[in-house]
């Protein structure tokens, strides 16, 4: 693997390979899917077609499930490798996330008082105003 080069930096590829060689995406296919559903941004421009080609220079704005992510391209890939080697095809420029954001496990688990499906207490309540009503 040492004998191997880094294309030339005026080489061009397309943004479903790159995704895929910088490990942003599982597979080809989804980041074909991810580009075409709209979650993929070049230069600022909305990209719909898996086979736009990309350059080093350019930047890339990729919203995944959990994050957004904004890379700007250092080099295209020749393969996918380890996520030591992906890592040198970009530098992220993605803001830190939001601590205010994370709820602990506690907090999600916790529902607002009066919402959701009524407790057995909160029925016989309601029982006992509908029953006083008549």
């Amino acid at each position: 693997m040492s004998g191997e080069t880094q294309p030339t930096s005026g080489s061009r590829q397309r943004i479903d390979k790159w995704l895929f060689f910088a490990r942003m995406v599982k597979s080809r296919s989804l980041a074909q899917s991810h580009v075409q559903s709209g979650h993929v941004r070049v230069n600022g421009e909305r990209c719909n077609h898996p086979s736009q080609m990309v350059k080093p220079g350019d930047r890339i704005e990729l919203t995944l499930e959990r994050r957004d992510v904004v890379l700007v391209i250092r080099l295209v890939g020749e393969r996918r490798g380890p996520y030591e080697e992906a890592r040198l095809l970009y530098e992220d420029l993605s803001p830190p996330p939001d601590e205010a954001k994370r709820l602990t496990p506690f907090e999600q688990a916790i529902r607002a008082t009066g919402t959701g499906r009524p407790t057995k207490k909160e029925r016989r309540a309601i029982d006992r105003l509908m029953s006083d009503e008549d």
